[in-house]
């Protein structure tokens, strides 16, 4: 009797019925299409939230440099592929982050606000000085004109003028462009177009791309009062940003260990560790939104176990002592921190400020 077939529905090869995947592609022979069949599927393409991930998680948690070396030797289907753990653990680092970046961009644009309005309570005190200068003058006429007779000099008169009237325009600063705030208001108000206040702010028609992409962007943030939107901007070029520190650190740990294997090697190493770091800036994340007065001993020691793990990781990896791996480690966390990071962040700065 011949045995009962059926075919795939993905690669139409026929198999056994009795088989409960395709022998040809893996598919399942009943793959029934619902919506948990959906979101897992999804999941496990784009994330590979599976088996693996669990199995990975503890090692990388605990045994610095673990998975590193497992991968290079060759385990590379038992543990998660360094790459999806880091994409993973840092997606849900960001969004966790994004709840503290929404907090603190309405509390800048709320502060912007507030200081707004004490300069306009400030401008209002001003036109009413100018205001009384008017009747300051009609009392100093008098005395100007029988100064003699009353025994008063020229110096007298001036003195009492500077009493009576402050003089002085209130100015502002806008991304080191130097304005009246007064002025740029009243033109605001009546209408006048951007190209009349660039001028009037200082740009010239010759000036470049950049000076002018500045005194535009200026001008938006002065109109808007919302420095929370730049300030978004900046914590959404921040993945951007540590995706590119990833090669940067890893050829870092090339130079210090030159003949320990070829560029790719020290990037796996790169890839577990930050990996860690995001996890661990989770925690501290997580912790300060349902703990607002999370200690700060705690987090101290929680980020110092970030150059520990690094201690250890690099001496599980590269095989070496440990005295030379701290010794390797406070270096290399010294020129990461002291000029990649703050030059990684100033480029950060100007891209929040030129593409919000």
């Amino acid at each position: 009797m011949p045995k009962q077939t059926i075919e795939c529905r993905n690669c139409n090869q026929y198999f056994e019925a009795h088989f409960p995947y395709c022998p040809y592609c893996g598919q399942e022979a009943e793959d029934r299409l619902t919506l948990g069949v959906l979101f897992t599927n999804t999941i496990n393409n784009y994330f590979s939230v599976d088996a693996r991930f669990f199995r990975s998680f503890w090692p990388l948690m605990t045994k610095p440099g673990y998975l590193a070396r497992k991968f290079v030797q060759g385990k590379r289907l038992l543990f998660i592929h360094p790459a999806q753990m880091y994409l993973f653990v840092s997606i849900v680092f960001f969004f966790l982050l994004s709840f503290i970046s929404r907090d603190q961009s309405n509390s800048l644009d709320s502060a912007l606000k507030d200081a707004d309005s004490k300069i306009k309570v400030s401008l209002d005190s001003i036109q009413q000085r100018k205001a009384d200068s008017l009747a300051t003058q009609r009392f100093l006429n008098p005395l100007q004109e029988n100064k003699k007779s009353l025994g008063l000099e020229d110096e007298d008169i001036v003195q009492m003028d500077s009493i009576f009237n402050k003089k002085g325009a209130p100015k502002a600063t806008i991304y080191g462009v130097h304005f009246n705030k007064a002025e740029i208001d009243s033109m605001l108000e009546i209408g006048a177009s951007d190209q009349k206040i660039y001028k009037f702010l200082g740009m010239k028609n010759s000036d470049g791309m950049f000076k002018k992409r500045v005194y535009s962007q200026g001008l938006k943030f002065y109109k808007s009062k919302s420095g929370g939107s730049i300030l978004q901007a900046f914590y959404d070029s921040i993945p951007i940003a540590m995706f590119l520190l990833l090669p940067i650190f890893a050829l870092i740990l090339k130079l210090f260990y030159f003949n320990k294997g070829r560029f790719v090697h020290h990037l796996i190493f790169t890839f577990y560790f930050f990996s860690f770091l995001f996890i661990v800036f989770g925690i501290l994340t997580l912790t300060s939104i349902i703990w607002d007065d999370f200690p700060g001993w705690i987090s101290f020691l929680i980020m110092l176990s970030t150059f520990v793990y690094l201690v250890i990781g690099v001496k599980r990896f590269y095989h070496e002592n440990y005295l030379l791996s701290f010794v390797k480690s406070n270096v290399i966390s010294f020129l990461f921190l002291s000029f990649v990071v703050p030059f990684a962040a100033i480029i950060m700065a100007f891209s929040a400020f030129l593409f919000y």
